[in-house]
This record gives structure tokens, C-alpha cells and sequence, in this order.
């Protein structure tokens, strides 16, 4: 397909569009910038939750919907809810049993806040619940998590890294959600590049007309998708902008300035310690 094939540039957060340091670099900002300027639509589809994910939209100047916590959120505009998926109850206390009983440390969002091991909900009834994640560094506690869970049904189990569990209700993935989005802007899914580094973009890397994986990615990741890029730090979406949607422009010095004047996008006020997500 052509730059005038494509439409929709679908971004994951955490080692994708940011950087080791939870930052937006000035030249994947700029470059993002440009890509709307052109028509093209950016598309923040992350495992976040939206109220960590909108500064980030804000300050990219992004008008378009947004996938947030896994597909569990599709916003319309930045602040307007399209759709939302939530977690039977039940399945939000057997989870949080688990992770008691193998003492790992865990989190979950709410349709109102991030929920975790140090501050959890005295009463699950009471809220609406929208993703369960677990971390730990031990593989084999990992594993056993992972056959467990299997075994409760009804969920879709990924990561965002190779030391955390993220599950949402079974069907919904950032696949789902960018399908959502694609018929909110009268778009397919061929026309569709998506990018990520993690086992929760690889529905979506799979089911876009480009699937990217960055230089950081894991390595199903990598297989799964059309293309490798740079990393995270290496601002391989540029790469992606540049080579596959704007055919290799470059910059003229004037524009350079404009677009560069408001790049820098500050650090989340959520770090992974609270929420492995991306």
C-alpha cells in the first residue's frame, strides 16, 4: 500500500510512543504533528486508562478517538465516551484471591481510579471494573498465573511486559477497539498501521493493513508484525512516519521550528510500579 493508502497510525504508549524516561521525544512529536498536518489520524491505543492517557493526546494536538485500557475504553474524542467493556465482579475477587494467595504484587482499574496490592477496594460490588493486572519477576509464579487464570475463562489475557499479566473481558483487545475506531471514522482496517512491543498489541499488529514492531519489542511481537523499526529510544516511530507514510519527506527549517516549538510532552503522573500498562 501507498502513504495514500494508509489513514489511521494506531500508537501503544509505554515503549512505543514513549521513551524510557515516560516521555514523547521532540522529534516523535514533531513528526507526529506533521503526519496530521498531511490528514493522516493518530490514535493513542494503549493499556492505560484514559485519564493517564489524555495529557499525552492533549499535548500531541490529537483530535481523534482514543483505545484506552486494552480496548476496554473507546473514546469518540479524547473526553467522550463511545464505549466501555466491564468485568463481571466475580471474576474481579477470584483474581484478586490469586493474587493473595501467590503474594504478588497486582492492581486493577475502575471506570473512576487505579486500584492496587496497597490500595485495594474494601467493597467490589460498589464499582465498575474495567482490567486485573499482576507482576512479578518470577517466571515460574508468571506461569502458573497464567494456567490459572486460563482455567477461569471468560478472559483475555496478555502483557505489556514479560513481567506482568493484563486481563480484560474475553473478545476485548486493542484489536477491537481500533476496529471501533476505524467505523467511527469511516476507515478499514487495511488502511490501518499499528504499532507496539507487547503481547497486548499483537491482536491488533495483526489485524492492521501494517503491523510494527519497535526495536524493543518481544520477540513474538517482532514476528508477528509486517516490519521491525527502531526503539523506543531511537524514536522509531519516525521511522514509521517518515518511510511508510510520508514517503520520505523532509523538513523544511521553517516548519521544523513550528512543529518543534510545543513538542516536549511531560512524564505521566503513573509510573510502571503502580501499573505495568501500555
Amino acid at each position: 500500500m501507498s502513504r495514500y493508502d494508509y489513514k489511521l497510525l494506531a500508537l501503544d504508549m509505554d515503549g512505543t510512543l514513549l521513551n524510557d524516561d515516560h516521555q514523547v521525544s521532540e522529534e516523535t512529536a514533531k513528526w507526529i504533528r506533521r503526519a496530521i498536518k498531511e490528514g493522516f489520524h493518530v490514535c493513542l491505543s494503549t493499556g492505560r486508562a484514559a485519564i493517564h492517557a489524555l495529557p499525552y493526546a492533549v499535548e500531541l494536538g490529537l483530535e481523534t478517538p482514543m483505545v484506552t485500557v486494552n480496548g476496554s475504553e473507546v473514546w469518540k474524542a479524547p473526553r467522550e465516551l463511545h464505549f466501555r467493556a466491564l468485568m463481571d465482579v466475580e471474576l474481579i475477587r477470584k483474581m484478586h484471591a490469586l493474587a493473595e494467595e501467590y503474594g504478588v504484587w497486582f492492581w486493577a482499574y475502575t471506570t473512576e481510579r487505579l486500584y492496587n496490592r496497597d490500595h485495594w477496594a474494601e467493597k467490589l460490588e460498589d464499582h465498575e471494573w474495567l482490567k486485573f493486572g499482576y507482576n512479578t519477576k518470577d517466571p515460574d509464579i508468571l506461569h502458573q498465573l497464567l494456567m490459572r487464570l486460563q482455567d477461569m475463562g471468560g478472559l483475555q489475557i496478555t502483557n505489556s511486559s514479560t513481567e506482568n499479566l493484563e486481563i480484560n473481558p474475553e473478545g476485548i483487545s486493542k484489536a477491537s477497539g481500533i476496529q471501533q475506531v476505524c467505523e467511527l471514522l469511516d476507515i478499514k482496517m487495511e488502511q490501518v498501521i499499528a504499532v507496539g512491543d507487547s503481547l497486548n498489541d499483537i491482536a491488533v499488529i495483526q489485524a492492521a493493513g501494517l503491523g510494527v514492531a519497535m526495536g524493543n519489542a518481544q520477540d513474538v511481537i517482532k514476528e508477528a508484525a509486517n516490519i521491525t523499526v527502531a526503539g523506543n529510544n531511537e524514536d522509531g516511530i519516525v521511522q514509521v512516519i517518515r518511510e511508510y507514510m510520508l514517503d520520505g519527506v523532509e523538513f523544511e527549517e521553517s516548519e521544523d521550528t513550528d512543529l518543534t516549538a510545543e513538542s516536549k510532552v511531560a512524564a505521566p503522573a503513573i509510573g510502571r510500579e503502580d501499573d505495568p500498562s501500555a
